[in-house]
């Protein structure tokens, strides 16, 4: 064979070669972790551009900040999704936070509750405790139900803390913590005095919840773009150099960045992150602005952010000092998480309750939480197992007899719907959950739908 001829074939080998990987990268499946808030505002949209665009699938694990950040530093991900930056934690510090866009922070609740409009520092003293009731901020004299995602897990309740108490890990008066912000949402829609913060690409266009304006600014893409709505947040891709898959992981991110992203991500209610110049420009002055305005002031997070990568609640930490002297604080705050991590989330719903004693207005001394954890599906018990809070459904007549023989007090028997907690029970009974783990000789907080507990008589 001539040496010319020889030579154009080994150049067409090495180049088809050189063809079939880069062919392989750009079709590699990525896996993407992260809060709910990324995978709907950022990485659905995007996703679906990058594979229409003859790139690889992204396979996506929505749950919450702290979860992506610990898989992607982990290897179990390619690409987290944060509303936060980074915190500086040992997690954190080897993994490259990448701003992609800008959203709201929305203050939201019912359509069903009159109040509309909030002031920057009525949003500060609802989350500090100061302000309890509605009628406080012009509404119906009715308690007002905060709810909250367990913060640092959540990236969108620390940015929030953040821009009101300098500090993302600030423990607030919220009596309910949930997992993320698509479960505090599903409860605002169902309860008028509830007031939780979510963002506006979760919830623009969604009839059942009522976003609140701020100094009379209604949250919107516009205002956002433009700096007049004063609570908003960069959203970041999260990556790990070190991963073997770090080249097509920040591939993606290119991607989101350029402008085929940037159209999915303004489909989503979301401004780029590259046009938001105004924003980058008047975020520092934004800040002071903000804690000077609820008199507070930035201080330093904690070296080591707790990862809430399972149904969990606030850890302790210390206390952000505030600049006025009347300002309450909180002590003794310390969170537990009693139910044991389960194997696997299929059927699992999360969610947790803080218990304040002896409380006084704008104080919270004391606080202590509980976590609550529903299967969806309740394991029969052995004969012979003698499990406290365990029954044997094939034997709902025995279940019955032994509910009522614990004690002589007036009882009724209560089957556990699907979905219950059982905080909500006790709710519901207008009893204490202590009192129900006593009546029942429960370990932990786990019930299990069909499961029968006894409740005594008020």
């Amino acid at each position: 064979m001539p040496v010319r001829i020889t030579r154009l074939l080994t150049a067409a080998l090495i180049g088809a070669g050189i063809s079939t990987a880069a062919l392989a990268a750009a079709t590699q499946s990525l896996i993407w972790r992260g809060d709910v808030v990324t995978a709907n505002g950022v990485v659905k949209g995007v996703a679906k551009a990058w594979q229409s665009s003859g790139h690889g699938s992204v396979q996506l694990q929505p749950f919450n900040t702290a979860s992506g950040l610990d898989a992607v530093a982990g290897g179990s991900a390619d690409i987290a999704g944060s509303a936060r930056p980074s915190s500086g934690s040992a997690t954190d510090s080897g993994l490259t936070f990448t701003p992609v866009a800008w959203d709201g922070l929305v203050l939201i609740t019912s359509p069903a509750n009159p109040v509309s409009n909030l002031t920057l520092q009525q949003v500060h003293d609802i989350y500090y405790g100061k302000i309890t009731n509605w009628k406080e901020v012009g509404g119906n004299n009715v308690p007002i139900d905060v709810f909250a995602v367990a913060s640092p897990g959540d990236g969108v309740e620390f940015s929030l803390r953040k821009l009101l108490f300098g500090r993302g890990s600030q423990p607030v008066a919220a009596p309910r913590l949930y997992v993320n912000t698509t479960q505090l949402e599903q409860s605002i829609e169902l309860d008028p005095r509830g007031f939780g913060v979510t963002a506006l690409s979760n919830v623009a266009g969604n009839p059942k919840i009522k976003m609140l304006r701020i100094d009379g600014t209604a949250p919107s893409v516009a205002t956002v773009a433009s700096g007049a709505y004063p609570l908003f947040a960069p959203l970041y891709l999260v990556t790990n150099p070190s991963s073997p898959n770090a080249a097509a992981a920040q591939a993606f991110v290119d991607f989101t960045l350029s402008d085929k992203g940037a159209s999915a991500l303004r489909a989503h209610s979301l401004v780029p992150y590259n046009a938001g110049t105004t924003l980058i420009a008047m975020d520092a002055s934004r800040r002071s602005r903000i804690l000077a305005e609820v008199g507070a002031h930035a201080s330093a997070e904690p070296t080591q952010i707790a990862a809430a990568s399972r149904p969990a609640v606030a850890p302790s930490v210390a206390v952000a000092r505030q600049a006025a002297p009347a300002t309450p604080t909180l002590t003794k705050v310390r969170g537990a998480v009693l139910t044991p991590p389960p194997s696997s989330l299929k059927d699992v719903r999360g969610e947790a309750f803080t218990q304040v004693v002896a409380v006084d207005r704008g104080s919270f001394a004391k606080v202590t939480s509980d976590a609550y954890v529903t299967h969806g599906k309740l394991a029969v018990a052995k004969a012979s197992e003698k499990t406290p809070g365990k029954i044997n459904v094939a034997s709902k007549t025995e279940a019955k007899k032994r509910v009522a023989s614990v004690d002589k007090k007036p009882a009724r028997a209560y089957r556990v719907a699907a979905g219950e907690t059982l905080y909500s029970i006790a709710r519901r009974h207008g009893v204490d959950v202590a009192q129900i783990r006593s009546w029942n000789h429960l370990k932990d907080n786990t019930v299990r739908t069909g499961q029968v507990l006894r409740i005594e008589s008020r």
